[in-house]
């Protein structure tokens, strides 16, 4: 049985997400900034990282990337369609030009199963928040790091940079709400929530299909 743990990150209050197992193994998701806080605390809990999965490339949840990377020797996951953005600071909403990411060590170019270290998730490109945004489901434990596609109550900003609205529900419809009803939905900032909670409550989402 997988467990999820956050550590709220950064101004913008982001969630970094550490998804680890009963022997420690470790996915750490979208290290967002405060990269010394994120080092102490997966050393304090004992957690062995084996990959860094981003969810997309806006700087609140990359800032703290290489840092992570380089403490620990693992590699980092970006979807293809954001493998610029994750570089370039002027690109992925920086307010200022400070931090510079190396390259991705891998790009994910094909949707569905994937298979990282001691994991194994699904991928879901949803795309209107950013172009390349992806979430991860881990269908076997009942939850999915949704970054910010879907919030508690909310939906993630559509007027940013390759945003686009009717596109963000779209993939929303088709990725998440049809998954069962009491998975968990861990978002990029806030509380998690549930996608029945979601499609029984949540403004944006009401009475909406793909």
């Amino acid at each position: 049985m997988l467990k999820v743990a956050k550590l709220v990150v950064g101004q913008i209050q982001e969630n970094t997400y550490v998804v680890y197992n009963e022997d420690n193994k470790a996915l750490v998701i979208d290290p967002g900034d405060d990269a010394d806080r994120i080092i102490a605390w997966i050393k304090e809990n004992g957690w062995e990282p084996e990959a860094i999965l981003i969810t997309h490339t806006h700087f609140d949840h990359v800032l703290a990337v290489d840092s992570v990377r380089d403490e620990f020797g693992i590699e980092v996951y970006v979807h293809e369609i954001e493998s610029e953005t994750f570089q370039t600071p002027n690109r992925n909403m920086q307010p200022s030009t400070v931090v510079v990411n190396r390259p991705a060590d891998h790009l994910w170019t094909e949707l569905g199963e994937h298979t990282v270290g001691s994991f194994t998730f699904d991928i879901a490109l949803i795309p209107g928040h950013s172009p390349g945004h992806v979430v991860y489901t881990f269908k076997e434990d009942g939850f999915v790091i949704c970054g910010d596609t879907v919030f508690n109550g909310s939906i993630g900003r559509t007027d940013t940079p390759g945003g686009d609205l009717q596109t963000l529900l779209v993939g929303i419809a088709r990725d998440i709400l049809t998954l069962p009803g009491d998975f968990v939905l861990f978002p990029g900032h806030g509380g998690p929530t549930t996608v029945s909670q979601e499609i029984q409550s949540n403004p944006f989402l009401q009475g909406f299909k793909a």
